[in-house]
This record gives C-alpha cells, structure tokens and sequence, in this order.
C-alpha cells in the first residue's frame, strides 16, 4: 500500500495545480514500484473531486477549475502509459468505451476522472469531449466497434440527450450492441430505469466498476 501521506500530498498537488509536485509524485510512485491505480484513484482523483466540491460551491472558478483538471491530466497519463506497457494479464477484462459529454453541455472534469480510471484498468477509452451530439457518439461507436457508450450530464436540461442517445440507438436497430451508462450531477438511477440505460454512475469510481462488471458479464 502506498503511505497515506505520499497520497494526501497527490490530492493537494491536484487541489493547488501544482503540476510539478504531481509529476513528481507520479514518478516517484514509478520508481519506487508502488501501484498506479492506487495512486490515481486514492491520490489523485481525491484531489481532483476536491476541485469540483469547490466549484460546485462556488469557491473555485472556471480557469482554476481547468487548470487542475490539465495537471490531473498529465499526472495520471504517466501512471497510465506505465500500466498499459505492463502486465497484460493482470487486465482482467478488455473492451472499448466511448465516453463524452453530452450536447448543450460543457462540463467535462467528471467524464475525465472515468476516462483516466478506465484507462488504468485496461480498458481502451475513446473520449469524444464535451458537447457531442447523439448522432457523434453513435457513429463513432460503430466506427470503432465499441462495447460500451458512457454519457455525462451535468445540467438538467441536457440530460434529455442521453433519452435521446437511447431512442436513436433503437431507431438503427443497434442498441443490443452496447452497453449504455450514464452519470452526472442530475441523474438518477431512476432517471437511467426510464430512458433504458444498463447502468448509473454516482461517482467515476462506481462508474468504473460498473462498467468493468457489465463487460465480464457481456464476455
């Protein structure tokens, strides 16, 4: 296990943006041999849904906001381009996700914390950004074959697009090919009852088992 205090320092480094502490601390875990996923799901992304708290509540704002999300970034993609050389039996299930933001909707520090943890796990994430249509993801899903399709809605009047995603796959006659998960501050699990969705996502981390599980259960 990697010492509790190597891991507070992670989730300050994302908190402060503080890219150079974080790309230390990345490397270090490294060098020393410590696990990555724990890093990135104990240290950094704590940091990380720290930075949207603050946001949410209005004590951080929008430049703030992304500059942490660009160090989360560049910390997490050393920690995974060293697990994706790995040990390729240690990744227990494979498969390709895309993930994106829906339309209407810009928020995206959510969706970047699945894709990261996803990556991690072994999975191949496609991650088509924010404010994509319904029309995007579902070419973009059957252009790489993917096997599952995860869709962010951060406001309430753009959580209708992942209804929308649903009764479009329907239309193309293609919906029993993915796997659908949705998450966002406004969803529900109700909410993904209603519209047929496999899965809700409260968090990344929940979102990531979830996934991981429907497509050992799909496999």
């Amino acid at each position: 296990m990697i010492d509790k205090s190597l891991l507070e320092a992670a989730a300050e480094s994302i908190l402060r943006a503080d890219q150079g502490k974080a790309m230390e601390i990345a490397y270090q875990v490294l060098n020393e041999g410590l696990d990555p996923l724990e890093m990135i799901t104990d240290g950094f992304t704590v940091g990380i849904v720290k930075v949207g708290d603050l946001f949410d509540k209005g004590k951080l704002f929008l430049p703030e906001l992304i500059q942490c999300a660009e160090v989360m970034k560049s910390a997490t993609s050393i920690l995974n381009d060293a697990m994706s050389s790995g040990d390729e039996e240690k990744k227990q299930v494979r498969g390709k996700v895309i993930i994106a933001t829906v339309e209407g909707d810009n928020h995206d520090i959510g969706k970047g914390i699945v894709a990261s943890l996803l990556v991690a796990n072994g999975l191949e994430v496609i991650d088509l950004g924010r404010d994509v249509s319904c029309m995007e993801i579902v070419e973009k899903a059957e252009e790489v074959n993917a096997d599952v399709i995860g869709t962010s809605a951060l406001l309430t009047t753009t959580m209708i697009q992942q209804k929308n995603l649903e009764e479009l796959l329907k239309e193309k006659s293609i919906r029993e090919k993915y796997i659908t998960i949705v998450g966002g501050a406004p969803v529900t699990e109700i909410w993904a009852e209603k519209i047929g969705a496999d899965a809700y996502a409260e968090n990344a981390v929940e979102g990531v088992n979830k996934i991981i599980e429907l497509l050992r259960l799909k496999k």
